[in-house]
């Protein structure tokens, strides 16, 4: 906002303004250059990633003078990350809650995607986890379909979980993807997954919002779940060289909303 307003005179618009303290030429290209600029901390809600969001990248990417704008890297000063709960558990907590430990963790996704009734999807997880992997998946857009209600999914995954469990003596696990179109919603799927003894859900994070993502974090903490997260609509944001986001910013945004592991796409 550039226009000057009487209430300017009320504040201390020196105090509160950023500050671009550095630009240097991009290599290998005409007319790019990378800017650093340094924020005051008490513009941001301490614990908010969506107003550290809006604050920092809300309007600034819609300027008219700019051909094309994007964030590289954030570097968050600790005393604004301790506002942060983080992910719910960790790799330890994880390992200790399987009980499997000096190997990678074995999972894979449930396909096709879509289509699959409840029992037939459950068919297949059981297949997966007897055969030998320690997890399957939920893929991001497994929410509630007419052919597959959530609840229904729940149920059918869960007989296959301590089916498997029973015959290999192993502790397996799914991820139940508890992204939903409210946060109530998201919370009700959330506990069933508890209630049934899951060890683990899942969230769309950018699709679901980090306001939702950090309250589904904050209750997986409270009440011993894990939170896997899909990366879905990434490429929207991280694709283009020139403009968006690196999705190292996506990702640290995610380290502090919370989250124990993030889809990270083929390798």
């Amino acid at each position: 906002t550039w226009t000057t307003v009487w209430t300017d005179g009320l504040t201390s618009l020196d105090k509160y303004k950023g500050r671009c303290y550095d630009i240097e030429p991009v290599a290998g290209e005409d007319n790019q250059y990378i800017a650093y600029v340094a924020y005051p901390l008490d513009l941001f809600e301490e614990g908010s990633v969506t107003n550290l969001f809006t604050s920092i990248v809300g309007n600034v990417f819609g300027f008219k003078a700019l051909r094309a704008l994007r964030l590289e890297d954030l570097r968050i000063p600790p005393a604004y990350t301790k506002t942060f709960q983080g992910p719910p558990h960790g790799i330890q907590v994880e390992r200790d809650k399987l009980n499997k430990y000096g190997r990678g963790l074995l999972g894979c996704t449930i396909k096709p995607k879509l289509g699959l009734s409840a029992k037939n999807y459950g068919r297949a997880v059981y297949e997966c986890l007897r055969g030998g992997l320690d997890f399957t998946k939920d893929d991001e857009n497994v929410n509630s379909q007419p052919f597959m209600r959530w609840r229904d999914r729940f149920l059918f995954v869960a007989e296959a979980i301590y089916k498997s469990q029973a015959e290999t003596g192993e502790i397996k696990g799914h991820y139940l993807n508890a992204t939903a179109g409210t946060c109530e919603e998201m919370l009700k799927r959330a506990q069933c997954a508890k209630d049934l003894g899951l060890p683990i859900v899942m969230h769309d994070y950018l699709t679901g919002g980090f306001t939702a993502n950090t309250t589904l974090s904050h209750f997986c903490r409270d009440n011993g779940l894990l939170l896997h997260i899909h990366r879905a609509m990434h490429a929207v944001i991280d694709r283009q060289r020139n403009h968006g986001m690196h999705f190292r910013v996506l990702a640290k945004a995610l380290r502090l909303s919370g989250g124990d592991h993030l889809h990270s796409g083929t390798v």
